[in-house]
């Protein structure tokens, strides 16, 4: 079940150049998209997790915050009212990621920022 959509949410990821390599990299590997959740976890575990399959059920309290390269990025409706309503762009960095997130391979990490308010989406 996809995340829902609200007219707020959709459309407020972005990546990064070096996160759209990493994407292009796992699509490649994997054969087709790959989902992003935005944890919820404190430190390095509020970085979001990959899943290459798209192996994670969402609830009823998932929205989609958009689409980055045909991937689907993905955060809980009371994580997203708590950042306040965040723009988010999606990056790498290198070395393994802490916390519960997920590796992008290739010997990096996916982190997210989020955008100053009013800047626009790369």
């Amino acid at each position: 079940m996809p995340g829902h959509v609200h007219d707020d949410t959709a459309g407020r990821v972005t990546a990064t150049e070096a996160a759209r390599e990493a994407i292009a990299a796992l699509r490649a590997a994997h054969g087709g998209p790959v989902m992003f959740v935005q944890s919820g976890g404190c430190c390095d575990g509020s970085d979001p997790m990959c899943y290459p399959d798209g192996e994670l059920a969402l609830g009823e309290a998932d929205l989609l915050l958009g689409v980055v390269d045909g991937c689907t990025f993905h955060i809980d409706a009371d994580l997203y009212a708590a950042l306040g309503r965040p723009r988010l762009v999606l990056d790498v960095r290198p070395g393994t990621p802490g916390g519960f997130s997920l590796a992008a391979g290739d010997g990096l990490h996916f982190v997210s920022r989020v955008d100053p308010p009013g800047k626009e989406p790369n």
